[in-house]
C-alpha cells in the first residue's frame, strides 16, 4: 500500500512538473504574439511627447507616472483581475458581454440561446459563480431595454476600437523602428523613412494569407531578444547617467509634476498613456494561450523589462534633456547601435503581427454572431482554431495602415492618433469588468467600488487628456471605430427587423402539412436553411420561415428527405461535440428539423469530406437507426444527391415606411448586397447551392 501511495504521489508530482514546463513554454511563446505591442512601446513613448525645455523634475515625474500606470493597469487590473473574467478561455470586451448574457437575462438577441456551464458540460469557470438573489443592478438592466442596448453598444464599441488600434499599431511600431536610420545617417529624409515603412507593412500584410503558424516560430526568439536586451541597456544607462532614478517610484513625484506643470502636465498624459499600449492584448488574446502563461510572461519578463528600459531612457534624458525626440535610439550605446536597430526593426514587425491577428479574430467572432456583414474567414491552422485570416479585412487594414504612414508622415503625429482608442478600450473593459464582479462573481459592492473608482479616475483622466489630441490626428482611429460601430448596428438592426417579419409571417407545422400534401416529392436530400428555431430544450417549436411557403407555392415540389436546418451561433466560445447537432422528426414523412450549434470560437467549416451535409446525415442516421424504412429512405436520398436551399430576402421599402426605417434598412440592404452569401462561407460546392428570392415588406 505504501509503495502504491508513493507511486501515485510521484506520478502527481511528475504531472505537475510537466504542466509547469508546458506553461513556461507557453509563456515564452506569448512574447511573440501577446506582448509585441506592449514591450516595444519604448520606441515611441518619449518621441510622442510634446516636451518644452524639460527639467530633471519633469523627467522624474514622467517616469513615476509611467511606472504606476504599468503597475496599476498592467499588474493589478489585467494580470490580477481581468484575466479571471474569461468566457470559456476567450477574453476581450465581447467575451465579457457574452459572460454577462449567460448569467443574466440581458441579451437582446431573441434567436440565440445562451449556454450556461451546466448545459455545456464544460469545466468550471476560472472563478466560481456565486449563487444569490439577483442584485438591483442586474434587475434594472434586465427590465430596461435601453440599458441592454447601451450595454451591447458599449461592447460593440470596444471591439471596434480594438480594430482601430490594429490600424495604428503596425504603422507607429514599424515607422518608429525605421526612424532609427536618421540617427547615424542624418541625410535620410522623412519620405525615405515613410517609403521603407510602407514597403515593410505591405510585405507583412501580403504574408498574412499563409497564416501566423507559418512564421510564428520566428516571433518568440525575436521578442525574447528585444525583451531581455533593452533592460540590460537600461541598467547600463542608469549606472552611467543617473543611479538614483528609482527614487521616482515614490508617488509624490507625480504630485510635484502636476503642481509644477498644471495644464501642461495634464496634456502630457496623452504621451505617457502610450507606455501601456498593447496591454489590452493580454486579455483579447487570452484564447490563444492560458491565463497562467500570460501571468508568468508578464510578471517575470515584460514588466521588469519595461520598468528598467524606461528607467534607463529617463536616466539618459535627465543628462541629455533635449534628446527626447529620439528618446530610444539616443540612449543606445554606439557599439551596439546596429544590432539594436536590427532587433528593434524585427520586433516592431512582430508587434504589428499581434494586433493584425487579433483583428482577424474579432472580425471572425462578430461575423459568427451576425453583428457584422459576412466576409471571408479562412482557418490557417488545423490544430489552432483561433488562427484565422480574412482577405477583405487584411487588405482594408493594409490600405489604412499605409495611408496612416503616408498621411501622418511622422511617428509623433501617429502617436497623437494612437493613444485615443487605446485608453478608451481600457475604460470600457473597466466598466464591463465591474458588471462581471457584481452580477456574476457576487463581489461586495464596497470591494467593486474600491476597484472601479480608482480606475475610473485614472483612465478617465487619461481619456480627457487624449481627447485633446483628436484634432491632431486622433480623429482617424476614432472615426474608423465609429464607422465600424455604425456598420455593425445597421447590420444588426436589419437582421432584427427581418426576424420580426418572419415571426409575424411564420409557417406553422399545420400549414407545413398542408403545403407538403400538395407538393410533388422528388428523389434526393434537401437541406433547407431556416433562420427560425425548431428545436429547443427537447421540444418542437411550431413554425418555419415564410420563404418555405414562397418556395413550395412556386416550385410545387419537395425532396423526399427534407431537413429544415438552423445554424445557431451562441454567445459562448465553444460548443461541445455532443451538443453540436440535434435532430427531430416533423409531422410529414421524410421531413426533419435539425439544429447545428457553434460558438464564436468554433470553426465554421466542418472537417468531414462532405462538410456540413455529412454532419447532418450522420445525425439523421443515428436518429432513425431503429426504423429500417426511414433509415433506407435517408440512405437513398443521400445517394441521389444533396441540394442546399437558402432564402435570399430583401426589404421592400415603400412610401409608407418611416424615415428612420428607410435610412437604416436602406443602409442594411447596401451592406447585404455587398456581402458574401452564407453558403460559400460554409464550403458548400457551387453546383449544390440554390437561393430563393423573396421581398419582405418593411
Amino acid at each position: 500500500m505504501a509503495t502504491a501511495s508513493m507511486d501515485v504521489e510521484a506520478g502527481r508530482k511528475g504531472s505537475d512538473r510537466k504542466g509547469f514546463y508546458q506553461e513556461l513554454i507557453l509563456a515564452y511563446k506569448t512574447l511573440g504574439v501577446v506582448f509585441g505591442g506592449l514591450v516595444t512601446s519604448p520606441l515611441y513613448v518619449y518621441p510622442s511627447m510634446n516636451l518644452t525645455n524639460p527639467t530633471e523634475e519633469d523627467y522624474l515625474g514622467l517616469y513615476s507616472i509611467m511606472f504606476w500606470t504599468l503597475t496599476l493597469i498592467g499588474v493589478v487590473k489585467y494580470i490580477c483581475i481581468a484575466l479571471n473574467a474569461d468566457d470559456h478561455g476567450e477574453g476581450g470586451t465581447f467575451a465579457m458581454y457574452s459572460l454577462l448574457c449567460q448569467h443574466a437575462n440581458i441579451s437582446i438577441l431573441p434567436s440565440k440561446k445562451i449556454y450556461t456551464e451546466e448545459e455545456q458540460g464544460s469545466t468550471a469557470p476560472a472563478r466560481a459563480v456565486v449563487p444569490r438573489r439577483p442584485s438591483k443592478l442586474r434587475s434594472f438592466i434586465e427590465r430596461s431595454l435601453t440599458a441592454r442596448r447601451l450595454l451591447l453598444m458599449t461592447a460593440i464599441l470596444g471591439m471596434c476600437m480594438l480594430i482601430g488600434d490594429g490600424i495604428l499599431t503596425p504603422a507607429i511600431s514599424v515607422m518608429s523602428a525605421i526612424d532609427g536610420l536618421r540617427g547615424p545617417f542624418p541625410s535620410v529624409s522623412k519620405p525615405t523613412v515613410e517609403a521603407l515603412s510602407a514597403a515593410i507593412l505591405i510585405g507583412l500584410f501580403l504574408l498574412q494569407k499563409y497564416g501566423t503558424s507559418k512564421v510564428s516560430f520566428m516571433f518568440s526568439p525575436i521578442m525574447a531578444a528585444w525583451t531581455f536586451t533593452t533592460p540590460v541597456i537600461g541598467v547600463y544607462s542608469i549606472w552611467r547617467y543617473y543611479p538614483g532614478i528609482f527614487k521616482a517610484i515614490s508617488p509624490h513625484y507625480v504630485v510635484r509634476f502636476f503642481v509644477a506643470n498644471q495644464k501642461r502636465g495634464w496634456q502630457l498624459l496623452g504621451g505617457t498613456v502610450l507606455c501601456i499600449t498593447g496591454a489590452e492584448a493580454m486579455f483579447a488574446d487570452l484564447g490563444h494561450f492560458s491565463k497562467r502563461s500570460i501571468q508568468i510572461a508578464f510578471l517575470s519578463g515584460v514588466y521588469p523589462s519595461l520598468v528598467l528600459t524606461y528607467a534607463g531612457q529617463t536616466a539618459y534624458l535627465i543628462t541629455h534633456a533635449g534628446d527626447f525626440a529620439d528618446g530610444f535610439y539616443k540612449f543606445v550605446p554606439r557599439p551596439v547601435y546596429w544590432p539594436m536597430f536590427a532587433i528593434a526593426t524585427a520586433a516592431a514587425i512582430v508587434a504589428s503581427q499581434s494586433l493584425i491577428s487579433a483583428t482577424f479574430s474579432v472580425v471572425k467572432q462578430s461575423v459568427a454572431l451576425d453583428y457584422f456583414p459576412r466576409v471571408t474567414v479562412v482557418h490557417t491552422s488545423r490544430s489552432k482554431e483561433g488562427e484565422v485570416y480574412s482577405p477583405e479585412t487584411n487588405y482594408l487594414l493594409m490600405l489604412l495602415c499605409v495611408g496612416a504612414v503616408v498621411g501622418f508622415g511622422d511617428g509623433k503625429d501617429i502617436g497623437n492618433a494612437f493613444g485615443v482608442v487605446v485608453i478608451m478600450v481600457m475604460l470600457i473593459t473597466t466598466v464591463l469588468l465591474s458588471l462581471v464582479m457584481l452580477i456574476i462573481w457576487g463581489t461586495h459592492s464596497a470591494l467593486v467600488a474600491l476597484y472601479l473608482v480608482p480606475f475610473l479616475l485614472l483612465e478617465g483622466t487619461y481619456v480627457s487628456a487624449v481627447c485633446t489630441k483628436i484634432v491632431k490626428g486622433g480623429w482617424l482611429p476614432f472615426a474608423v471605430s465609429l464607422v465600424l460601430a455604425l456598420v455593425m448596428f445597421g447590420w444588426y438592426y436589419g437582421r432584427q427587423r427581418k426576424a420580426e417579419y418572419e415571426m409575424a409571417n411564420k409557417v406553422t407545422l399545420e400549414r407545413l402539412g398542408e403545403l407538403v400534401v400538395g407538393a410533388h416529392r422528388v428523389p434526393g436530400l434537401c437541406l433547407f436553411y431556416n433562420s427560425m428555431q425548431l428545436i429547443q430544450e427537447e421540444e418542437q417549436v411550431g413554425w418555419l420561415t415564410p420563404v418555405l411557403a414562397h418556395y413550395i407555392r412556386n416550385v410545387r415540389s419537395l425532396h423526399r428527405v427534407t431537413v429544415f436546418l438552423t445554424l445557431r451561433y451562441l454567445l459562448v466560445a465553444k460548443v461541445d461535440a455532443k451538443d453540436r447537432v440535434a435532430v427531430r422528426r416533423l409531422g410529414p414523412r421524410g421531413v426533419y428539423a435539425c439544429t447545428v450549434q457553434y460558438g464564436y470560437a468554433d470553426p465554421l467549416r466542418e472537417e468531414e469530406e462532405d462538410g456540413l451535409a455529412e454532419l447532418v446525415v450522420r445525425a439523421l442516421r443515428e436518429h432513425v437507426e431503429d426504423e429500417d424504412e426511414a433509415a433506407q429512405e435517408v440512405e437513398e436520398a443521400r445517394e441521389a444527391g444533396v441540394v442546399h436551399v437558402r432564402g435570399k430576402t430583401r426589404f421592400h421599402v415603400t412610401g409608407d415606411t418611416g424615415f428612420f426605417d428607410r435610412v437604416l434598412l436602406g443602409f442594411y440592404e447596401i451592406l447585404h448586397g455587398a456581402c458574401r452569401s452564407a453558403l460559400p462561407a460554409l464550403g458548400i460546392p457551387l453546383q449544390q447551392r440554390v437561393e430563393i428570392g423573396m421581398l419582405y415588406k418593411a
